[in-house]
């Protein structure tokens, strides 16, 4: 079965810096793939590139066999517009580090209103399955409270549900615990750990190396750009093969 996400030869710049320099990664369905590597190296950057956040300068990537952002005509590449991009990312929840709720909605309301506004779901159906969804995350008896009513990890828990909402096939997460207090890393991470084992494909940006030896099944390390090594956790975390990687995982340890 072919991959649900590839990219090929990944490139971006902002003005004259080039911050992917040819990203190279494939995921196949069901698949958690964890990106490690230093803060500059492009990760978060990939990511958006992936659901046309940020456009690519050259190079491919496709999810679900369709070209993100881009549609092929007499063989050139045409960029779709907004309301085609919108569609496509219908199938790609993402979770950012900080959890951009509606602050003027409850938890459920954050978890209703896309359903209801972009899927055209019934309110009354969209409610019964953002419950569900609260329940899923811990968060069942929050769901009538404000964001300022909830800790980070409640809000970020309630993001995940959010995006959940939308039935996606792939979800992104960009360093989902780094702007929590410590002690409220493990609750995120627990529902993460719940999506990897019900079979959800998803690409995490994180700097928990325990998440990554636990979950992952591939560990993709970025430096300057590039993709430098992938492979198991056994592999890449315990056995890197990268003096960059070796240097990186010496100072996380």
């Amino acid at each position: 079965m072919a991959a649900l996400v590839e990219a090929v030869g990944v490139r971006k710049s902002f003005g004259h810096t080039e911050v992917l320099k040819g990203v190279d990664l494939a995921v196949d369905r069901g698949e958690v793939v964890c990106l490690l590597g230093p803060s500059g190296a492009g990760k978060s950057t990939f990511l958006r590139c992936v659901n046309h956040l940020e456009t690519i300068d050259a190079g491919r990537i496709w999810v679900d066999g369709v070209p993100v952002g881009f549609r092929q005509a007499h063989g050139k590449l045409y960029e779709l517009r907004e309301r085609e991009v919108a569609r496509q990312r219908r199938d790609i929840g993402m979770v950012f580090q900080r959890f951009n709720l509606f602050p003027h909605r409850t938890a459920l309301e954050n978890v209703t209103e896309g359903p209801v506004r972009v899927l055209g779901l019934d309110r009354a159906a969209a409610r019964a399955d953002a419950m569900a969804l609260l329940d899923r995350v811990g968060l069942s008896d929050k769901a009538l409270s404000y964001p300022r009513q909830l800790s980070g990890g409640q809000q970020q828990r309630v993001a995940i549900a959010r995006a959940l909402a939308m039935e996606p096939k792939l979800m992104l997460f960009d360093e989902p615990t780094s702007a929590l207090d410590p002690e409220l890393v493990g609750e995120v991470l627990d529902v993460m750990v719940g999506l990897a084992r019900d079979g959800m494909t998803m690409i995490v940006v994180t700097h928990e190396i325990g998440f990554a030896r636990s979950v992952a099944d591939q560990v993709a390390f970025m430096v300057d750009g590039a993709v430098v090594e992938t492979g198991p956790p056994s592999q890449v975390l315990d056995n890197p093969q990268q003096p960059r990687t070796q240097q990186f995982l010496a100072k996380v340890y």
